[in-house]
C-alpha cells in the first residue's frame, strides 16, 4: 500500500510507489554493498549501503515478507558477485556460500524492520539506544560468521576501508569490529536524518537528529582519534625481504610432468631476487611440487639453492611423514602438513617450522569424513592434512643487522582470522608473513579481497605484514595499514611472474609492545552484544507505531472512513 496526502484519486507515482520502492532498494542495496569491497573499491559506499533499506522501513513500513524477500535477494546477489572467483573451484559451492553469507545481513535487516517502527516517534534516549543496539547487532553477526561452520569471516564491513588507513586505526583497540560499528552506525544515522529532513519539509519542524550527530561523532573519532600516534612514528629497518612470485598455473602445480619446470622457475627467480642483496627471500604457499620433509631429493635441492644464493629462504611447502602405529602392529599412518619452513646457508633446513592451524574444508581436509567417505578434497595430494596446534614463529637471521627476527607465518586464508594473528603476537613476533596461493581463483577479485584482511591484521596487532602469493597480491603493510610496497609488472598488474626486494621497516614504539586488541581480544564485540540485548529488552513490549500520514483512498472511501470509530481512524496502513 502506498501513501499520499491527497484524497482526490491516485497519481501514477503514488499508485506505483510501493513497487518502485522495493525495486530501488533491491538495486541500491546490492550495488552499494558490492562496490564497497575490492576489486571495485568504492569504500564510501560502505557508509551508506544500508540507508535505502532503512529509509524504506522508516517511510513506508513494508510488510515483513516483502521486505525480507527484497533484502535477502539483494544480499545474495551482492555476495554472488563478490565470490564469483570461487567458480574456478566449484560453482555449486559458490552459490551455496553466497546464500549462507547473505543470511547474516538479512537477519540484521530483519531486526531493523522489527525495531525501527517501534521508535520513530519515541524520545531521544530510546532512539539512541536502538540505534546503538542495531549497530551492535551487526558486529555480533559478523563475529558469529567468523565461527559458524568452522568460520568464514571474509569481507567484514571494515575490510571495505583497506585503502583508507585513517579509518582503520580503531582496530588497534577493538579489532575489525571497532571499524564495522561506525560504518553501519552511519547508515542508521543518515536514514534518521533524511527522515527528519522529510518531516521538516512537510511540517517545518523536527530537524534535530541526535542519531545523525552520534554517527558523525563516531566517524570523527575513528578518523582522527589515532592521528597523534601516527604522527609520532620513529621507523627503523627490520629486514630487506626478497619476494618470488612464480605464477605457477594451478593445473600444473601438482602435475609430476611439470615438476622440473616449476623448480627451474623457482631457481631462476630466486637468483634474480638475490642480486638485490636481500636479508632473506620469501616464497609463497606450498610452492614446490614435492614435500620438503619426506622427500630427501626436494630437501637437498632447496638446501643447495640456499647455499648458492647465500641467503636464507623462507617458504611454504608440504611435509610428509610416516608415523608408526600406536600398538606397534599394522601399517604406518601417513601424516601431511601444510607449513612454512626455513633453510639457512650451510646449516640447511632449520628445526623451526610452522604448521597451518586453520585448514580449508574440502581443500585440505574433508569434514565429517567418517559419515561421508566418498567426498574428496580438491587438492589432489595425500590424505587429510594435520592442523598445527602452535602459533610459534620461525627464526630468520638478518645479516645486515646481525639480529634474528621472529617471523609469524599465516598460510592461505589464515590472515582472515584475527584470533590466529593475535595468538601469534602473544607468542612473540616481529613480522607477519602471509604465504598464499590465490592462483586457485583466477585473475579476479579474490587476491585484492584477501589482501584487504592483511591490512586489518596489521593495524590490530601493530605488526608489519609481508605477503607473498603464487599469483596475486604480493607486498607489505606497515603497522598502520598503509601499503608500503607491492609487486607490479610494467603494466601495473599484480598477476605476473617475477621477483623483487623491498626494505621492510617498523615503528620503534611498537617493538615488543602489544596493542589493546592483542591484550583484550574481542572485548568490543561484548560491548556491542550488550547494546543489542539492552535495546531488544527495551522494545520487547513496545508496539509498532503507524506512520503519521494516511494511506491513499478514494473520496467515497474517505467519507466512509470519516464515519468510522476513532481507533479505526488511527489505522494508517493496510
Amino acid at each position: 500500500m502506498t501513501y499520499s496526502f491527497s484524497r482526490t484519486g491516485p497519481s501514477p507515482m503514488s499508485r506505483y510507489g510501493g513497487w518502485l520502492w522495493g525495486r530501488a532498494v533491491l538495486v541500491l542495496t546490492a550495488l552499494l554493498h558490492t562496490v564497497a569491497f575490492p576489486p571495485f573499491d568504492v569504500p564510501e559506499a560502505a557508509w551508506v549501503f544500508a540507508t535505502p533499506a532503512l529509509l524504506w522501513i522508516i517511510l513506508r513500513q513494508p510488510s515483513r515478507r516483502e521486505f525480507l524477500l527484497i533484502i535477502g535477494g539483494a544480499m545474495f546477489v551482492s555476495w554472488l558477485v563478490l565470490l564469483e572467483w570461487l567458480r574456478h573451484v566449484t560453482i555449486g559451492g559458490m552459490i551455496a556460500l553466497a546464500a549462507v553469507m547473505a543470511v547474516f545481513p538479512t537477519l540484521w535487516f530483519a531486526a531493523a524492520h522489527w525495531a525501527l517502527p517501534r521508535v520513530h516517534q519515541a524520545d531521544v534516549r530510546r532512539r539512541i539506544l536502538v540505534t546503538l543496539g542495531l549497530a551492535g547487532f551487526w558486529v555480533v553477526l559478523e563475529w558469529v560468521r567468523g565461527w559458524f561452520l568452522t568460520g568464514f569471516p571474509w569481507l567484514p564491513l571494515a575490510a571495505s576501508q583497506w585503502q583508507r588507513p585513517m579509518l582503520l586505526q580503531a582496530a588497534a583497540f577493538g579489532g575489525a569490529a571497532a571499524v564495522s560499528f561506525p560504518l553501519i552506525l552511519f547508515s542508521l544515522g543518515l536514514a534518521a536524518y533524511l527522515k527528519r529532513i522529510q518531516l521538516w519539509i512537510r511540517e517545518r519542524k523536527g530537524r534535530f537528529c541526535p542519531e545523525f550527530y552520534l554517527a558523525m561523532a563516531s566517524l570523527f573519532l575513528v578518523t582522527f582519534g589515532m592521528f597523534g600516534e601516527i604522527a609520532r612514528q620513529q621507523r627503523r629497518p627490520l629486514i630487506k625481504a626478497g619476494m618470488v612470485q612464480p605464477n605457477i598455473p594451478q593445473t600444473q602445480k601438482w602435475d609430476p610432468m611439470h615438476a622440473s619446470e616449476i623448480l627451474r622457475v623457482l631457481d631462476m627467480f630466486t637468483k634474480v631476487a638475490a642480486r638485490q642483496a636481500p636479508d632473506a627471500i620469501f616464497w609463497p604457499e606450498a610452492v614446490m611440487p614435492a614435500p620438503v620433509v619426506g622427500d630427501p631429493q626436494t630437501q637437498a635441492w632447496v638446501e643447495g639453492l640456499t647455499d648458492t644464493v647465500g641467503t636464507p629462504l623462507v617458504f611454504g611447502a608440504v611435509a610428509y611423514e610416516e608415523t608408526p602405529p600406536a600398538d606397534g602392529a599394522g601399517q604406518a599412518a601417513s601424516v601431511w602438513r601444510n607449513g612454512v619452513f626455513v633453510t639457512v646457508p650451510k646449516d640447511g633446513l632449520s628445526r623451526f617450522s610452522y604448521t597451518k592451524r586453520h585448514l580449508v574444508p574440502f581443500g585440505e581436509y574433508v569434514p565429517l569424513r567418517r559419515f561421508f567417505p566418498n567426498l574428496a578434497k580438491f587438492v589432489p595430494i595425500g590424505g587429510d592434512f594435520l592442523p598445527g596446534d602452535s602459533a610459534g614463529s620461525v627464526l630468520v637471521p638478518v645479516a645486515s643487522s646481525g639480529e634474528v627476527i621472529r617471523v609469524a607465518p599465516l598460510i592461505c586464508y589464515e590472515d582472515v582470522f584475527a584470533n590466529l594473528a593475535r595468538a601469534s603476537v602473544k607468542d612473540g613476533t616481529d613480522l607477519f608473513f602471509v604465504a598464499t596461493n590465490d592462483a586457485w581463483y583466477g585473475e579476479r577479485g579474490a587476491a585484492f579481497q584477501h589482501a584487504a584482511h592483511s591490512a586489518l591484521r596489521a593495524v590490530e596487532t601493530r605488526r608489519p605484514v609481508l605477503r607473498v602469493g603464487n599469483a596475486g597480491w604480493s607486498g607489505w603493510f606497515d603497522e598502520y595499514g598503509n601499503i608500503r610496497a607491492m609487486m607490479l609488472d610494467d603494466d601495473r598488474r599484480i598477476y605476473y611472474r617475477g621477483a623483487a626486494a623491498f626494505q621492510v621497516d617498523r615503528d620503534q614504539q611498537w617493538i615488543d609492545r602489544e596493542s589493546l586488541y592483542v591484550r583484550w581480544g574481542d572485548w568490543f564485540v561484548g560491548v556491542c552484544a550488550a547494546f543489542a540485548l539492552i535495546a531488544a529488552l527495551a522494545l520487547r513490549t513496545v508496539r509498532p507505531v503507524p506512520l503519521e500520514f494516511e494511506p491513499l483512498v478514494s473520496p467515497a472511501e474517505g467519507e466512509s472512513r470519516d464515519q468510522e470509530s476513532e481507533p479505526e481512524n488511527e489505522k494508517t496502513q493496510r
